[in-house]
């Protein structure tokens, strides 16, 4: 049976649909918002897996005739996701999977396909509504209703889901997901926005989740089936009992290590030892190491947030607002463009910037654009295994490495300055060397030292800090600068990166319901002061950015031309403009506007490059002198060359004072001669004289004129 519900949400039409397409998937919904249209499917298996973990996977795939396009590449097919599909993914994965229940282990799948794209509004946000319609409508145990909003600022007016053009004017761009009483997931960027500002827009947000879930509500009042038959896949409480008498005092006391090295060899001692006596206690064969493993991770769970709530000291020994110990380093590598080592207890970032030219911007073909998209920054995320001690393969980019360098990118993105202003293409990496915890907002601190130490003028330092949360009943500590076990096993990861004047980048994801404003308030008014105290320690290093780029990176000169001057430049098949590039030994690029930018290390290579294109694109002025060479000559004068391909005529009677009765008496061909631009007729045709330059020249040198 169809249902479908037509309201009005930000101004916009809102359809919601299901039981017409993908009907043998466990759950479907169809969202069209404006001209963009989303498919949701949500499937799953009917038995549970072997694996440790639940697993729940989503998929965001866009469709490129949505957007009315034939893929590019040989093939003209969709291939692997691209950064935007695995970010929606990411951002639609975050706040459904804490609300699966504890112990489900059945293979639980989400597809979201943009079916229809007007170029005006992100499919992205209703993934997440589309998500939590299609799970309540199946037989899947997962029972509340979750909606998101897209939340921008536009002189100082709240816009609910603003559409491509309008962010172009918004200071902040914030997706905010959550159920009708809390919030789960905040994620995006703004200009240097407040933190009191910051929770604003998300009260805002709020309220626009709370009327898309009322929506939810009337679409499944007659569709919701009985959730199928699971069993929860939890250890046996016997074993449970036993593997809690022997570890609970052991487990305490590995927690009091404050090195990670040392606490994580402690644990696996203890669960080394259990292992063996249960082993050999055990009278059948059964392998019950992964039950075990799970009942100590809950057992130095519980110790760890307790000695939080009930001291308020931490596993490394630390007050609950204080931040690790910090170095930060610049020039580190010799011959890279500008390089920053950053280090915060025992999580380590190594920051390269690269500079480079047009031709270097990377290109997306996105359904959501009519034109190909290009960007001039990038910063890429790394995490090598070694930096956790782990040995495991190397594969490609992980989702996780994509989402890192995301959420830094979008924090050092509002401080660069305007591409006119800087037009060079820039990159940086940040390869994560130490992690225990906040790697994303060492890369923001180590970005930030990276690209004052290249030269590149940002408006001003950036620092980042990830604050937690642990949550029981009505106790409730609220954490700064979180460690990697205080993030597993705690209740909030919320990271916040920004300036002294504001926040850039936000992201928070929340494992618990019931987090309420004064929480809210409290982490943010924490990372403002941690931001700070990061911020003063990276002045000490380095406090504004270098006055000269280093020696080994690109100089790039931009010069605006006359369009129709481009094919005088490049000339035939490109003749031209090779032949300008071996010389000076530039890299030359001219866009259809007529700018071009000329890019070479040496900069007397760039302004050589400079000169012999200002002289092709020059137009002959009126009055001015001119030395070129003597193309030809015949009978009534000279053809001068005044300026690359333009030539004029020099008749006999300005050749010189007085009379002359041959022209080669006074010049041949192949003279470099001085000659006055007298005029230009209607045709185009250019009137020069030499015997008018030489009295000029005379003049100038204080001599009488011939």
């Amino acid at each position: 049976m169809i249902q479908r519900i037509e309201r009005q949400f930000a101004g916009r039409p809102l359809i919601v649909e299901v039981g017409r397409m993908a009907r043998q998937a466990a759950g479907s919904c169809l969202i069209e918002y404006g001209e963009t249209v989303l498919l949701v499917a949500a499937t799953v298996r009917d038995r549970p897996t072997h694996l440790p973990f639940f697993p729940l996977t989503v998929e965001y795939r866009e469709r490129s005739y949505a957007g009315g396009k034939i893929p590019g590449g040989f093939f003209k097919r969709e291939g692997r996701p691209g950064e935007k599909e695995i970010l929606s993914a990411r951002l639609i994965d975050r706040p459904l999977r804490p609300l699966f229940p504890d112990g489900f282990m059945h293979e639980t799948q989400i597809a979201c396909f943009p079916l229809s794209a007007d170029q005006e509004n992100d499919a992205d946000v209703w993934g997440i509504m589309g998500a939590s319609i299609s799970l309540n409508m199946s037989v899947i145990p997962f029972n509340d209703l979750v909606a998101a909003v897209r939340i921008g600022r536009i002189q100082g007016n709240w816009v609910l889901n603003p559409t491509f053009q309008q962010l172009e004017y918004s200071d902040l761009d914030v997706v905010v997901a959550g159920t009708e009483s809390a919030l789960l997931m905040v994620e995006g960027g703004a200009m240097e926005v407040a933190e009191e500002d910051i929770l604003e827009g998300l009260a805002v947000a709020h309220e626009g989740i709370r009327e898309l879930i009322e929506i939810q509500k009337l679409i499944l009042a007659d569709i919701r089936v009985p959730d199928m038959d699971w069993t929860p896949v939890l250890p046996d409480e016997d074993l449970k009992v036993k593997v809690e008498e022997m570890a609970n005092s052991k487990v305490a006391e590995a927690l009091q290590l404050s090195e990670k090295q040392q606490r994580s060899q402690a644990m696996a001692s203890v669960q080394e030892d259990i292992l063996t006596q249960l082993a050999e206690a055990q009278d059948d064969d059964e392998d019950q190491t992964q039950d075990i493993r799970e009942i100590l991770r809950g057992i130095e769970k519980r110790t760890m947030r307790e000695r939080i709530l009930t001291t308020g000291e931490r596993a490394d020994g630390r007050t609950l607002d204080e931040v690790r110990s910090i170095t930060c380093e610049i020039g580190v590598l010799p011959r890279t463009h500008g390089s920053a080592l950053f280090t915060r207890g025992q999580t380590q970032a190594l920051a390269v910037t690269t500079l480079g030219t047009a031709r270097d911007e990377q290109r997306i073909d996105s359904v959501d654009s009519k034109e190909e998209i290009t960007k001039s920054f990038m910063l890429h995320y790394n995490f090598p295994p070694f930096s956790t001690g782990e040995a495991k393969p190397y594969r490609g980019t992980s989702r996780r490495e994509q989402g890192h360098g995301a959420l830094a990118e979008r924090a050092i993105q509002p401080l660069l300055p305007a591409y006119d202003d800087f037009p060079y293409t820039i990159r940086v990496v940040s390869d994560i060397l130490e992690s225990n915890g906040s790697s994303s907002m060492a890369s923001v601190c180590g970005a930030s030292l990276s690209l004052m130490a290249a030269g590149v003028p940002v408006r001003a330092a950036c620092a980042g800090v990830a604050m937690g949360l642990i949550k029981e009943g009505d106790r409730v500590a609220v954490l700064t600068d979180i460690l990697g076990l205080e993030d597993a096993l705690g209740d909030m990861d919320f990271k916040v990166a920004g300036t002294r004047k504001g926040v850039t980048s936000i992201q928070m994801d929340i494992k618990v319901q019931g987090l309420t404003h004064e929480i809210l308030k409290e982490a943010l008014e924490r990372a403002h002061k941690g931001r700070l105290h990061i911020l003063d320690i990276m002045d000490q290093t380095i406090s504004e950015p270098r006055d000269d780029l280093s020696e080994h990176a690109p100089r790039i000169i931009s010069i605006q031309i006359n369009p129709q001057k481009i094919g005088d430049i490049i000339g035939p098949k490109g003749k031209v403009i090779r032949a300008i590039q071996e010389e000076s030994g530039a890299t030359i690029d001219i866009d259809d506007s007529g700018l071009v930018k000329i890019a070479a290390v040496s900069g007397e290579a760039g302004m050589r490059a400079r000169e012999m294109i200002e002289a092709i694109v020059q137009e002959p002025e009126v009055g001015r002198i001119y030395q070129g060479p003597v193309k030809n000559t015949t009978t009534f004068g000279a053809f001068v060359e005044i300026l690359p391909g333009l030539e004029g005529l020099c008749h006999i009677s300005e050749l010189q004072e007085g009379r002359t009765e041959k022209t080669e008496d006074v010049v041949k061909k192949g003279d470099v001669v001085r000659v006055k631009l007298l005029a230009i007729d209607e045709k185009g045709r250019l009137k020069l004289s030499r015997k008018a330059a030489l009295a000029e020249d005379a003049q100038g040198a204080g001599a009488p004129a011939e």
